[in-house]
Formats: structure tokens, C-alpha cells, sequence
């Protein structure tokens, strides 16, 4: 069985910065794309960051400069270096990955989400 963890939300003021994480592991086939996902509060879900197992990368067009996304030593390992929070940014951010080298739509395997709250 497949699973997918993410960590590393939680509250920060305007501004300030977090490091979400998410593996992979489990009964699992080979991925090559992961990706961050997130769903404000009334919104529709939106592809935040993606990354392939060449390293290729695609933001958001709201995040671009603020946030990185990066794949980690361990297999089936990626992060999102979030940077410059605003309020906005607020959400359920959802850790996804893909058995395709695509940086489009990534969703054979999803984690349960971690809430990231963006307030003064």
C-alpha cells in the first residue's frame, strides 16, 4: 500500500517562511514527477509547484520568487521552501506524485495535506 506523508505546516506571521516535506513509500511504482498542490478556504484545488525526476520545475505564477521546490537525496522525497508569506497562501497543501515525467497534472498518489495558515 501506497503512502504518502507530508509535514512541516503550521501558523506564521505575513512574511515569514516554512519548509514543508512529503515521502513517498510503500507498495509504490516508480515516480518520476512530484508536486505541491494547495486548496484555500472556499477555492478549488491548484498545482502549486511540480518537479520531475530530471529536475525540471513549474510555479504557479502567485508564487514564482517566493517559493522552491526541490526533490531530496532519499527517493521519493520533495520539498517546498516557502518564502515571503502572505496571507493568500493560505491552505491545505497536498503532496502529490506521478509516474509520469509531467509537470501538468500529478495525481496517482496523494498525501492527507497539511494546513499552512498565513495570519498576523
Amino acid at each position: 500500500q501506497a503512502q504518502v506523508v507530508e509535514s512541516g505546516g503550521g501558523l506564521v506571521q505575513p512574511g515569514g517562511s516554512l519548509r514543508l516535506s512529503c515521502a513517498a513509500s510503500g507498495t509504490i511504482f516508480r515516480i518520476n514527477a512530484m508536486g505541491w498542490y494547495r486548496q484555500p478556504p472556499g477555492k478549488q484545488r491548484e498545482l502549486v509547484a511540480a518537479i520531475t525526476s530530471g529536475g525540471s520545475t513549474r510555479y504557479l505564477d502567485s508564487v514564482k520568487g517566493r517559493f522552491t521546490i526541490s526533490r531530496g537525496n532519499a527517493k521519493n522525497t520533495v520539498y517546498l521552501q516557502m518564502n515571503s508569506l502572505k496571507a493568500e497562501d493560505t491552505a491545505v497543501y497536498y503532496c502529490a506524485a506521478d509516474r509520469r515525467e509531467t509537470l501538468t497534472l500529478i495525481n496517482d498518489y496523494w498525501g492527507q495535506g497539511t494546513q499552512v495558515t498565513v495570519s498576523s
